[in-house]
C-alpha cells in the first residue's frame, strides 16, 4: 500500500500531477483540486468483458440482442427505451427531494418478482426505508434493505444475497477504505463506480446509482461518472409544483431524445401518461401574449403553451428574460421579428417564458414564440384554438420540421380547430377532418393570419 497526492479536475475528472488554475483538458478555472489516494500494488484489475484479457477480432465476438426487462412504469421504460438491459448500469440524477429514491423503491414491486433485489442506502436507517415502502405500499418477499456506506461491506453483502438487481442510494455516500478521500469526493466517487461496474458486468447484475447533483445542475462529482455508466437519467421538476419530468442524458441502449412525465403526490409518483393536457390546463381563453405549440419529445408529439410579455421600459438598455427557452435563441428570434416583421422592440422590455417547467430546444416553436412576442405587443390575442408550427430563418421565411403528420394528429385529437404550419413541407401531409390548415412560407404570411399584422420584409 502506498499513498500519493494527485490534482482532480472536478468539472471533467482529469488527473494532473500539480496543480493549475485552469484545467488543461476542459480549460475550467479554479475547478483542479488535490487528493490523496491510496494504491494497492496487490491490486488485481481483472479484465471486464473478455474472459481472458486479450484483445479479440470483431468476427470471433460473439454477439447477442441485449435483453430487456420492464420496471413497471411506462415512463420508466419508455424512457430507457423499452424497458432496463439486464447487466446494465443506470445512473439516476437530481436535486435533493425531487423523488429520485421514491421512483427507486416504487419500481422495487416489479424488480423482486424478477429476482432478489438488494437496496442499499447510505444516507436513511431501515426504519425510516421500512416506514417510506409502507406509505407507498411497497410490500416485497425477497427485498434485502443495508443501511451502509463502506464499500466492501456492500460488496460482502452482495457476495452473500446475489441479488438480481441492485439499488445504491447515493454514489455520494458510499465511499472505499482504499482511498483516504472522504465520501463524495473525485477519487471516491470514480473508485466505487468501478466497483458496482465491475459486479454489474461480471456478475450480469442491474445496478441502479443515486447522484445528487451541484448547483449548476451536474450530477456532483467528476464527469468521468457519467462516461462509466450505461444510462444518465436526469429527474427535473420544480419543488413548488407536483410534476417531475425525467429526461435521458445518455442511452448506450436507447434514444437520449425521450421524456416520462409524473406527478408527485402522497402516494408516490403517478404516471402522466397525456403531458399537453397537463401542459395546457388552466390556459388563460382570448389574451394577448399566448401561443400553443407542438414539440416532438422523442416519438411523443407533446403541446407546449409559450408566453410572452412585452412592457415598455424606463431604462435606456431594454431587459430580456427567457424561461424554458435558450437565451441566445430568443434573442435571435426578437431581432428577426423587428427586422423582418415590422414590430419595434428597442424601447420595450420583453420576457418569454414556457409554462409548465418545460424546456424546449427544438427549432419548432420558432413561430409559436415569434407570434407570442407580436401578440403581446400589439396587444391582440391570437386565438385559443390555433397552433403554430416551424423553423424561422434569419430572413423571415417558415422552414419544414419533421414529424409533421404526427404533430397535426396530436392537435386534432386535442380539439383544435386550426394550425398553421410551413408551406414547404418535405412529407406528405394528411389533413384531420376538423383542422384547418393554413400554410406560410415567411413571417409576414403567418402575422397577418393571426393578428392582423402588415408586416415589412
Amino acid at each position: 500500500m502506498k499513498t500519493k497526492k494527485v490534482f482532480f479536475c472536478t468539472n471533467c475528472g482529469s488527473e494532473t500531477l500539480k496543480w493549475s488554475g485552469k484545467c488543461p483538458v476542459c480549460g475550467s478555472w479554479n475547478t483542479v483540486q488535490e487528493q490523496t489516494i491510496t494504491v494497492s500494488k496487490s491490486k488485481n484489475d481483472s479484465a471486464l468483458f473478455t474472459p481472458t484479457g486479450h484483445a479479440l477480432l470483431l468476427s470471433d465476438v460473439e454477439s447477442e440482442k441485449e435483453t430487456r426487462f420492464s420496471t413497471g412504469i411506462g415512463e420508466l421504460d419508455r424512457v430507457l427505451g423499452g424497458g432496463a438491459v439486464e447487466g446494465s448500469m443506470i445512473l439516476i440524477g437530481g436535486t435533493p427531494g425531487i423523488g429520485k429514491s421514491t421512483l427507486l423503491l416504487q419500481i422495487c414491486n416489479t424488480l423482486c418478482n424478477m429476482g432478489t433485489t438488494l437496496y442499499v442506502t447510505g444516507e436513511e436507517s431501515g426504519k425510516q426505508l421500512k416506514m417510506r415502502a409502507e406509505r407507498l405500499n411497497i410490500s416485497c418477499s425477497n427485498l434485502y434493505i443495508l443501511s451502509e456506506t463502506n464499500l466492501q461491506a456492500i460488496l460482502d453483502s452482495t457476495d452473500v444475497v446475489k441479488p438480481k438487481f441492485l439499488i445504491a442510494d447515493s454514489i455520494q455516500t458510499i465511499y472505499s477504505t482504499d482511498s483516504d478521500s472522504a465520501p463524495g469526493s473525485i477519487s471516491q466517487v470514480k473508485e466505487c463506480t468501478m466497483q458496482f461496474m465491475q459486479i454489474a458486468k461480471k456478475l450480469d447484475i442491474t445496478v441502479f446509482i443515486v447522484g445528487h447533483v451541484n448547483k449548476e445542475g451536474a450530477i456532483a462529482g467528476p464527469r468521468v461518472l457519467e462516461h462509466m455508466v450505461d444510462c444518465v437519467l436526469y429527474f427535473e421538476g420544480d419543488h413548488n409544483f407536483s410534476y417531475r419530468i425525467l429526461r435521458s442524458v445518455k442511452n448506450r441502449f436507447g434514444s437520449t431524445n425521450e421524456i416520462g412525465v409524473f406527478e408527485m403526490s402522497d402516494n408516490g409518483l403517478s404516471e402522466v401518461p397525456n403531458p399537453s393536457e397537463m401542459l395546457l390546463m388552466g390556459r388563460p381563453e382570448n389574451s394577448p401574449g399566448t401561443c400553443v405549440t407542438c414539440i416532438m419529445e422523442g416519438t411523443r408529439p407533446i403541446l407546449a403553451e409559450i408566453q410572452a410579455l412585452v412592457a415598455s421600459t424606463s431604462f435606456n438598455v431594454p431587459r430580456r428574460t427567457s424561461n424554458g427557452i435558450d437565451y441566445n435563441r430568443a434573442m435571435l428570434l426578437i431581432a428577426v421579428l423587428e427586422k423582418r416583421g415590422g414590430i419595434k422592440l428597442n424601447m420595450c422590455d420583453t420576457y418569454v417564458n414556457v409554462i409548465g417547467g418545460l424546456s424546449i430546444d427544438e427549432p419548432a416553436a420558432d413561430l409559436a414564440t415569434l407570434l407570442a412576442i407580436a401578440s403581446s405587443r400589439l396587444d391582440k390575442p391570437i386565438g385559443d384554438d390555433v397552433v403554430a408550427i416551424g423553423e424561422v430563418g434569419l430572413t423571415g421565411e417558415i422552414r419544414s420540421v419533421s414529424s409533421l403528420n404526427q404533430r397535426l394528429s396530436e392537435i386534432n385529437r386535442l380539439g383544435f380547430s386550426k394550425c398553421i404550419i410551413p408551406k414547404n413541407t418535405k412529407e406528405t401531409i394528411v389533413r384531420p377532418d376538423n383542422l384547418q390548415i393554413l400554410e406560410v412560407s415567411n413571417l409576414s404570411e403567418a402575422l397577418a393570419y393571426t393578428i392582423g399584422a402588415k408586416a415589412q420584409r
